[in-house]
């Protein structure tokens, strides 16, 4: 159900660009905002990792030089099929990280230090599993290209605010139009692309690491701490913050219209409940003596 509601925004984001390309410049409009989509999602795609450990000065992490972390994460990623990502860590108090990468033979995944200092082994298991996960999903690449349509969403805003014409089948009335909701369509759109995302991927990151309670806690944790400590790398670059496993900007609500993210409390329920299901599973498989009652 995800990966269908996934699709049915990236098409819904799609849709409206060439919309708004239509209704500056007609058919020929909506052909010219096509190709500069397609342009803009091929150099993020290809870029999208630099330019995402770039912004947040991450530092790349040896085996010599954090033998612990690295082992964890590459146990995780063996549990996940996946190679080995690069390993980075970014100097942070506030407790975060991120994965990012055009696929999984070319993904990093990025810890603060305020995470590794602030969580238990089983916790940043949980939150190492949680990214690995998105890599496994391609959820870097979908939000890359959610990201870049944005953008060029708001490119053809400033468009229409500049070099406004009568070209378009609506006149001056459809670059109006552009110029006011279609910034503010696509981000809804991308932010519940990304709201859904999360979802999935702490379902998928508990199975990972076999703990949903440790990556449950280790939520509690981050949410606690990440709105009271800032990440100025975050805050010079808002823009990235839908990469990260908990809202890096200060000051904002977790599951208003334009967070990137759904509420802390919604996600750590939806965890309890997965641990809650897989222990019942593991009691019905285990072999009852006869004439016991099913809770001896």
């Amino acid at each position: 159900m995800n990966y269908a509601k996934t699709a049915l925004l990236l098409a819904a984001m799609t849709a409206l660009f060439l919309t708004a390309g239509y209704l500056l410049g007609g058919a020929g409009g909506a052909l010219i905002a096509l190709l500069v989509a397609l342009g803009m999602n091929g150099w993020a795609w290809w870029n999208s990792d630099r330019m995402a450990l770039r912004m947040h000065n991450a530092e790349p992490v040896t085996p010599a030089g954090a033998p612990e972390l690295y082992e964890m994460t590459e146990r995780l990623a063996a549990n996940a099929g996946l190679p080995m990502p690069a390993l980075y860590i970014i100097h942070s108090d506030q407790p975060n990280a991120f994965a990012t990468g055009r696929d999984p033979d070319n993904a990093a995944v990025a810890a603060t230090t305020g995470l590794i200092r602030l969580l238990t082994k089983p916790e940043l298991e949980g939150v190492i599993a949680h990214e690995l996960a998105h890599i496994r999903n391609r959820d870097t690449l979908i939000m890359t290209i959610a990201a870049s349509i944005a953008g060029a969403v708001g490119f053809l805003a400033q468009f229409a605010l500049f070099f406004r014409n009568d070209r378009g089948p609506m006149g001056a009335v459809g670059a109006i139009l552009v110029m006011i909701l279609a910034p503010l369509a696509a981000t809804v759109v991308q932010m519940t692309i990304s709201r859904t995302r999360e979802y999935a991927a702490d379902r998928a990151g508990a199975e990972i690491c076999g703990d949903p309670l440790a990556l449950a806690g280790a939520l509690r944790k981050i949410a606690g701490f990440a709105g009271r400590i800032e990440m100025p790398s975050a805050e010079r670059n808002p823009a990235s913050a839908h990469l990260f496993i908990m809202n890096p900007l200060t000051g904002r609500g977790a599951d208003k219209l334009f967070s990137t993210h759904p509420n802390p409390e919604n996600r750590i329920a939806a965890l309890e409940e997965m641990a809650g299901r897989s222990l019942i599973e593991r009691r019905s498989r285990v072999p009852r003596r006869p004439g016991s009652t099913p809770w001896a």
